[in-house]
C-alpha cells in the first residue's frame, strides 16, 4: 500500500523526483517566458470569431538603447559647450593682434654749473642731499593699490604693475646690468615683437631716438665709473589705465641716486652722487598678461652730472667728484635732414647737487 499522498499504484518507476528529472530540460524560467515573441491567448481571448491562437508580442526594450540615448545627449552637451566657449574665449586670437609701436626714447644729458661735490662717505651725501628721504632699492618702488577696469580684473592689474616694476627693478637697479656686464635680465621682459629693436640697439648703438641702449636701461662706462654704495635711492610712482577692451597702459615716473666712485679707485676715494630720472611708458596686451612680458613705447630720460660734449647713448659717463663738465656740446641738428634726432642738453641745477 502506497504512502499518504502516493497514487494507489506507488510511485512512478524511478523513485521520487523522477519525473521532474525527465521534464527538466522542456521547463523554462520566467525571463525566458517573457522574452518568447509570441504569446498564446486565453481561453475567454480565443471565442471571438475568427481570432488567431497566438498573438505577437511587442519586442522588449533593451537597456542599450537608454545607453545610446544618454551617450548621444552628452555628446550634444560637450558640443555645444565648446563652441560656447570658443565664442567666449577671454583671449584675443594671436591673428587680429594689434602691432606692436617700436620704442621712442629721449635721453637727455644734465650738465652742472661748477665742480661736482664730493665726500667719501656715501651716507653723507646722501643725508645733505633732496635723496635724503629716499628708500632704498625696490622699496622705493611699491605697488598702488589696484582696481579692476572694465575689462581687465584686478589679478591682471596686478600682473601688469608687477611687471613693470620688474622691468624697472632689473633696469635700474640690478648690479650686472648697471655695470655693464649684462643686458637678459632685461631683455626677457619685452614682449618678443621689440626684441628685434632691442637687439639691434646694442649691437648699432645710433642716438636716433630708437636704438639708444641708455633708452632701455640704467648702465655707467664701466671703464669710468662704479657704484661707491650698493644701496641706491629710490622714489617714484606707477599708475596703471585701462586705454581700450584689450589694452591696459602702465606709467612709472622715478628719480634714482647712484652713488659712483672711480672704476678701481679704493674706499678712501671721494664719492659723488649721479641721479637719474626715467619716465616709462609700458603696454600690455592679454598675450603680454598672460607671458609675464611688456611693450615698453616711451623711454623718457634725465641724467646728471654729465658733459653735453660726451655721448651718451651707449653708456653714461659721469662727472665725478671733483670734475667739471667740459666745453663745448653736441653737434647742430639739420631740421632739413630726415631721420636725425634733435640734440638736446640740459642744465643741473644748483639744488640737485649734494651740499658739502
Amino acid at each position: 500500500m502506497g504512502g499518504p499522498g502516493e497514487p494507489p499504484e506507488g510511485a512512478p518507476e524511478g523513485g521520487p523526483g523522477g519525473g521532474e528529472d525527465e521534464y527538466r530540460s522542456v521547463v523554462f524560467d520566467e525571463s525566458f517566458v517573457r522574452a518568447a515573441r509570441l504569446q498564446e491567448f486565453s481561453a475567454q481571448e480565443r471565442m471571438a470569431d475568427h481570432a488567431p491562437a497566438v498573438r505577437r508580442r511587442p519586442p522588449l526594450r533593451r537597456g542599450l538603447s537608454r545607453q545610446v540615448l544618454v551617450l548621444v545627449l552628452l555628446i550634444a552637451v560637450a558640443f555645444g559647450t565648446a563652441i560656447y566657449m570658443g565664442v567666449r574665449h577671454p583671449y584675443q586670437d594671436p591673428a587680429v593682434r594689434q602691432p606692436v609701436e617700436p620704442l621712442r626714447m629721449t635721453v637727455i644729458p644734465l650738465t652742472p654749473g661748477g665742480t661736482v661735490p664730493g665726500h667719501v662717505t656715501p651716507e653723507y651725501l646722501y643725508a645733505h642731499s633732496p635723496a635724503a628721504q629716499f628708500r632704498v632699492g625696490a622699496e622705493g618702488i611699491p605697488l598702488p593699490a589696484s582696481r579692476s577696469t572694465a575689462h581687465f580684473s584686478d589679478s591682471q592689474v596686478v600682473g601688469a604693475l608687477t611687471t613693470a616694476k620688474d622691468y624697472i627693478v632689473r633696469s635700474s637697479l640690478y648690479p650686472e646690468v648697471i655695470a655693464g656686464r649684462q643686458v637678459r635680465p632685461v631683455r626677457v621682459l619685452l614682449d618678443t615683437d621689440q626684441l628685434d629693436q632691442f637687439d639691434e640697439s646694442f649691437a648699432h648703438p645710433a642716438a636716433d631716438g630708437r636704438h639708444a641702449p641708455t633708452g632701455w636701461l640704467v648702465r655707467f662706462d664701466p671703464a669710468g665709473a662704479e657704484l661707491a654704495d650698493p644701496k641706491i635711492r629710490v622714489q617714484g610712482t606707477l599708475q596703471a589705465a585701462e586705454t581700450d577692451s584689450s589694452t591696459l597702459e602702465v606709467t612709472a615716473d622715478h628719480t634714482f641716486v647712484y652713488a659712483l666712485r672711480p672704476a678701481g679707485a679704493d674706499s678712501g676715494a671721494k664719492a659723488s652722487l649721479f641721479t637719474v630720472r626715467r619716465e616709462l611708458h609700458f603696454r600690455f596686451d592679454r598675450d603680454d598678461l598672460r607671458l609675464h612680458t611688456a611693450q615698453l613705447v616711451v623711454s623718457y630720460v634725465q641724467a646728471g652730472p654729465l658733459s653735453c660734449a660726451e655721448d651718451s647713448t651707449n653708456h653714461l659717463r659721469p662727472l665725478l667728484a671733483g670734475q667739471t663738465a667740459k666745453a663745448g656740446g653736441p653737434a647742430g641738428t639739420d631740421p632739413y635732414a630726415t631721420g636725425s634726432a634733435t640734440a638736446l642738453c640740459g642744465s643741473l641745477a644748483t639744488s640737485a647737487q649734494p651740499r658739502v
